[in-house]
């Protein structure tokens, strides 16, 4: 360590006999370090000093250190700052009351508190370590970090000055002006950007309610975008509805990222997607391959805050209800009009019953089933035993629905009907009655058929139980797919091989003209048969 120069040189051989004391104007230099100060005790045998007032320790040309007392040994190479410390390397500040350097390894550190700050953000902490050589600083205990547009709170973090990248190792808290909040233990976070990769089931929650988790998120708070990968979770709270699924993307309300700017927030999950509806008293089941949630505007000049949930599931779709569990290719669900519509074979089961179509509207009323209605080869089959069904077909369905069960359903357009009375006396089936007519309307209590109302014109054949054959039994449209039924919620997730349906060429049907099919083949012994081409019938199943 050399002394370059001071204004004063003395010794006091009393106080200080080892020491130099150098006053006014002092600089000592050590390698490429220079050290200024109004006055300094050089200790030249241990080739240490001790500096006091107006200290300065400048290093190369990016490393500049302050403060009003310096304690340096040359040996070691670690430099003490006491009281007032100020570290200045590019655009980083380190400010503190005590500062270690450690000029071999390149580290300065504090002990009882301090502060960084750099031209984005201010990183205060108890404990504090910097290494000007990489740029990077380390934190721990009450770490407090504040940007313009938001806060972040932990126990320990790393920050990069350069990249503005703080790397996340502890339960950490990322607050956006009130309005988002990141709860992350593991992560990647670019304060510049706002880009975050966040690890180990972190969270992202809006005041608006709307929240996701998953094992990996990448989110993008200025693009107002995330993505989510391993046992992800959507929840809007407002909704009431949960998405889940191994992959998904969810774009916040206005994000510049969607491609639908007109839509508010919306997202997708799919591999294992769910959607569950958990706001009423009978919570819905849905999992297909992809799951779609979208919140739309109801008109264009309405304002903005008059939306309404879709909800769009794509192949392979399943849902379970308590009141109602349906299979089918795709469906939509409309919140504006409470309507869900199934595509793709769909089939829908409530208690003994199974509706099938080639498409089927599902109407809610306060969020329980109002009524179904099936179109195009339209079958509604009501199992009575395990051999014994009974049938309705048509062009298109009306199954309504009350506290859970069908009570009446509608059959309209080349009607077909395949019905087995009960005989009261002994609770035995007494017959097969099979019907053609325009429009059936059949009346269900206790979920057994009680009565059937046939209107225009009707043909009918009644067929004793002992001539009762499988083609008689069974209408050309009929098939039973209970196997593909969800049974309870977690079947939704199950996959489940598709029970073969008619072919619809072989399928036969009355049309809407006088002229009608002929009726099945009449048995030998003439059982009771029934016709009439105007007016109304009614027969009851039950006698």
């Amino acid at each position: 360590m050399y002394l370059e120069r001071a204004n004063n040189l003395l010794f006091d051989q009393e106080k200080l006999p080892d020491a130099r004391i150098v006053i006014g104007n002092v600089l000592f230099r050590h390698d490429d370090a220079l050290m200024y100060c109004d006055s300094a005790n050089f200790f030249e045998a241990s080739n240490s000093l001790e500096a006091y007032g107006h200290v300065k320790m400048v290093q190369g040309d990016t490393l500049t250190g302050y403060g009003d007392k310096l304690f340096y040994n040359g040996n070691t190479k670690i430099a003490r700052l006491r009281q007032n410390v100020r570290l200045l390397h590019h655009e980083a500040i380190l400010t503190t009351d005590s500062l270690n350097y450690d000029r071999v390894n390149d580290i300065a550190y504090y002990y009882s508190g301090g502060k960084i700050v750099d031209d984005l953000n201010t990183l205060t902490s108890r404990w504090g370590q910097y290494t000007p050589y990489n740029k990077h600083a380390a934190f721990r205990d009450s770490v407090h970090l504040v940007n313009d547009r938001f806060t972040m709170d932990t126990d320990t973090l790393l920050y990069d000055t350069e990249s503005h990248i703080a790397e996340l190792v502890s339960p950490t808290r990322v607050l956006y002006e009130k309005e988002t909040t990141i709860l992350s233990s593991r992560g990647l976070y670019n304060t510049r950007t706002e880009e975050s990769e966040l690890f180990d089931r972190s969270t992202v929650s809006h005041s608006d309610g709307k929240f996701m988790t998953g094992d990996t998120i990448y989110y993008d708070k200025h693009q107002a975008f995330g993505r989510l990968y391993g046992n992800i979770e959507l929840i809007d709270s407002v909704q009431q509805v949960t998405l889940r699924g191994n992959y998904g993307e969810l774009y916040e309300d206005g994000s510049p990222a969607s491609k639908h700017p007109e839509w508010g927030s919306h997202g997708f999950a799919t591999h294992q997607a769910l959607l569950e509806s958990w706001g009423d008293s009978l919570h819905t089941f849905m999992h297909a391959d992809t799951l779609f949630t979208e919140e739309l505007a109801l008109s264009d000049s309405l304002p903005k805050d008059s939306t309404f949930r879709r909800v769009r599931a794509h192949h392979n779709v399943r849902i379970y209800r308590d009141d109602m569990q349906a299979v089918c290719d795709s469906a939509v669900y409309l919140g504006n009009d409470s309507i869900g519509k199934m595509y793709g074979n769909p089939v829908c089961w409530s208690d003994n019953n199974q509706v099938s179509a080639d498409s089927i509207y599902i109407y809610f009323r306060n969020e329980e089933v109002d009524y179904a209605h099936g179109m195009g080869s339209a079958i509604c089959i009501q199992q009575h035993d395990l051999m014994h069904f009974n049938q309705m077909s048509g062009k298109e369905i009306i199954a309504h629905v009350k506290d859970g069960d069908i009570y009446r359903v509608d059959v309209n357009g080349n009607a077909e009907t395949v019905f087995f009375p009960i005989d009261e006396k002994d609770n035995t089936l007494s017959g097969c009655n099979r019907t053609q007519s325009s429009f059936v309307k059949v009346y269900i209590e206790n979920r057994k058929v009680h009565h059937v109302l046939f209107t225009t014109a009707t043909t009918g054949t009644m067929y004793p139980m002992d001539q009762v054959s499988d083609a008689v039994m069974h209408l050309g449209s009929f098939f039973w797919a209970e196997d593909e039924r969800p049974r309870v919620p977690a079947d939704v997730l199950l996959s489940v091989e598709h029970t073969a349906r008619p072919d619809k060429q072989s399928v036969s049907a009355t049309d809407d003209s006088d002229t009608k099919d002929e009726p099945p083949a009449k048995p030998q012994n003439k059982p009771n048969t029934g016709s009439g081409k105007t007016g109304r019938s009614k027969m009851s199943l039950n006698q």
